[in-house]
């Protein structure tokens, strides 16, 4: 019984996983921080201020639990991963709009996640995630 060849993961690879965890991180700390500034939202803003909070942090945990299938090269998880930093963009475009303290943060998370898409699927990752697993 031979085993097959290891092919190395790409060092563009590596870089997408690190981000991933990074604004996985990032998001679930900073939805914490919206969730957390509903105390000082007043009348109906307090609910739109809960549930972004609440949606930053449960696609930022979600990206987190994806990032290691990322790592073996799945093809699923990429997929999962784009849909979820898309949603996450939205969730921050929204929470610019809706609230004035976390701009900055926002903004920045933003940026992080299209980065982070950027560098997942620029061609070296993309022939890394079509290669056919063992």
């Amino acid at each position: 019984m031979t085993d097959a060849p290891r092919t190395r993961r790409p060092v563009v690879v590596t870089i997408a996983v690190v981000l991933v965890y990074i604004a996985g991180i990032a998001d679930v700390t900073l939805g914490i921080f919206v969730l957390l500034s509903r105390y000082q939202a007043t009348g109906p803003d307090v609910l739109v201020v809960s549930l972004l909070g609440a949606g930053i942090i449960l696609f930022g945990l979600l990206l987190v639990a994806i990032a290691s299938g990322l790592a073996r090269g799945s093809r699923l998880s990429r997929v999962l991963a784009t849909v979820f930093l898309g949603i996450l963009i939205v969730l921050h475009v929204a929470t610019i709009a809706s609230t004035d303290t976390w701009d900055i943060g926002a903004t920045v998370q933003s940026a992080l996640a299209v980065f982070a898409l950027v560098v997942l699927w620029t061609p070296p990752g993309a022939r890394h995630f079509a290669r056919e697993l063992p």
